[in-house]
């Protein structure tokens, strides 16, 4: 019986590894401002500055569609990202584009800036084509609802919303959030430090998104010496079920006397592959496991690295991604500004916990501000073929957003 190593490219943290290169790699790229940046312009409103309290929501609806529109799948943001950019620009957001390609919309503070509200979305998407267009008031596209009706409406929002002065409001349009490594948020991570965020995934206009679990992506590959399919002897394959069926059985013992879908480990075999040189035979899987609050990333890769394959067989076990989970309370500062204007809208909020994973995962440990997700759309049609979002829903997400960050805007500068 060969014991289980962890093969992670010489490292024995295959995250880390993974982040540490993506950062450096983005640190190498140069700053690249957008081109024709306008100059803030204020307007008073109720006392505090707004940038563009007039923006109509004909004009959002065509940020919305302008943007789903463009192609942006995972690596290949470039061209959404432009289009952001240019709204941005028309709508008196000083705009540009970061060393890891993230789109940014900064609404300055006036005076010296004190504190600052991170509006961070994502403008990339999973693969498929859905024919863009507005029927019977519902807009239908890939990225309608993951996460490009969130990203538009914080746009709107962003330029609508009166804040005091020297509070800041900065729109994020990251890279890459789609892929295991997220390395659109780990480049800003570092580059910042706000007072408060709010993550753009969709909870619905009258949801509020408290928690994601944490991830853990892994693909192992089990090795022998070939053997007559006819003898008595397991096949690769075999033992590849076989040290499946024990991670199986760990998650079942961890979770025990547990219950909920957030409260619990989950694990999927997502891909398995095979062959035989005639001298070697292998079966590779691709799995992954959800995480919660009381599972560490770190322990549960070490709980698999130490499960055995069969007699006879190596097993070699590579993290491809992972994250911790991250919750906050109700009465989060964030949660509360949501909350209350949802009421305004005429809502009762409902708070949501994710069993997937966002930028939220990336940024709340680290920044450790007050933070939640919120955005149009159902996520139940996240990556479907049948991807849409209500037109009217999503306006009255944008009048919830910029209410939240007004409240939001005021708190901080009451505490400052």
């Amino acid at each position: 019986m060969t014991r289980t190593t962890a093969a992670v490219d010489g490292t024995a943290d295959a995250s880390a590894s993974t982040r540490g290169r993506v950062e450096e790699d983005a640190r190498l790229a140069e700053p690249k401002p957008a081109t024709a940046l306008p100059v803030a312009t204020f307007v008073s409103v109720d006392g505090h500055p707004a940038l563009n309290a007039g923006v109509g929501d004909d004009r959002a609806v065509d940020a919305l569609q302008r943007l789903v529109a463009t192609p942006s799948v995972s690596g290949s943001e470039a061209a959404a990202v432009g289009v952001f950019i240019e709204i941005a620009a028309g709508i008196g957001l000083l705009a540009s584009i970061d060393g890891a390609g993230n789109g940014l919309a900064l609404r300055p503070s006036r005076g010296p800036e004190q504190a600052r509200i991170i509006l961070l979305g994502h403008i990339d998407t999973v693969a498929g084509h859905i024919p863009v267009r507005i029927e019977d008031g519902v807009l239908h596209g890939r990225g309608s609802v993951d996460a490009k009706g969130p990203l538009a409406a914080m746009l709107v929002a962003a330029s609508r919303a009166c804040v005091p002065d020297g509070v800041a409001v900065e729109v994020i349009a990251a890279v890459g959030e789609e892929t295991p490594t997220s390395p659109g948020a780990r480049f800003v991570l570092p580059r910042r430090r706000p007072a408060a965020c709010i993550i753009g995934e969709p909870s619905g206009w009258d949801g509020v998104t408290l928690g994601y679990k944490g991830r853990l992506r892994l693909t192992a590959e089990v090795s022998g010496g070939s053997a007559h399919s006819a003898g008595a002897t397991e096949s690769a394959c075999d033992a590849a079920i076989g040290w499946w069926s024990r991670v199986r059985r760990w998650v079942e013992r961890k979770n025990d006397g547990r219950r909920g879908t957030f409260e619990t480990i989950s694990a999927s075999l997502l891909a398995m592959e095979s062959g035989d040189d005639g001298l070697c035979q292998w079966a590779r899987l691709r799995a992954g496991l959800r995480l919660p609050v009381w599972m560490p990333p770190g322990e549960a890769e070490a709980a698999l690295c130490a499960l055995d394959a069969a007699d006879g067989f190596e097993i070699r076990v590579h993290v491809d991604g992972a994250e911790c989970a991250h919750e906050v309370g109700r009465n989060d500062a964030v949660v509360r500004a949501l909350s209350a204007a949802i009421r305004g809208e005429g809502g009762v909020p409902r708070p949501k916990r994710k069993s997937g994973t966002s930028d939220m995962n990336v940024v709340g440990p680290a920044w450790g501000c007050p933070i939640a997700a919120y955005g149009p759309g159902d996520s139940a049609l996240d990556h479907t073929p049948h991807e849409r979002v209500s037109v009217g829903e999503y306006l009255r997400s944008i009048r919830v957003l910029r209410a939240a960050i007004e409240g939001l805007g005021v708190e901080i500068a009451t505490a400052g």
